[in-house]
């Protein structure tokens, strides 16, 4: 399976839930997660995409470090079946 059919079936699982699925990339810092999620009354999250069995680059664990500790919740998904467990635990921050 593609990264590219578990970020899909994200980006449709959110707007199912009202949400947004923004691509997210930023010119100035490297690293940062593949997508960011807008649900409603104001829950967000951070989501880093990865083709099943892949596991974030040296950089990008980096970046998801510096946004927990800022008290964002990252995650990574490699399967479609973490995808409701993730927007879940967004929702209920």
């Amino acid at each position: 399976m593609l990264e590219k059919r578990i970020e899909s079936a994200f980006v449709k699982a959110t707007q199912q839930r009202g949400g947004l699925c923004l691509k997210f990339t930023s010119p100035t810092m490297a690293g940062v997660p593949d997508r960011l999620i807008l649900l409603p009354d104001g829950q967000m999250g951070f989501v880093e995409m990865k083709a099943p069995g892949k596991h974030p680059r040296p950089l990008q664990v980096q970046r998801i470090n510096q946004l927990k500790r800022l008290g964002y919740q990252v995650f990574v998904c490699d399967q479609l079946n973490q995808i409701g467990g993730m927007l879940d635990a967004i929702q209920t921050a």
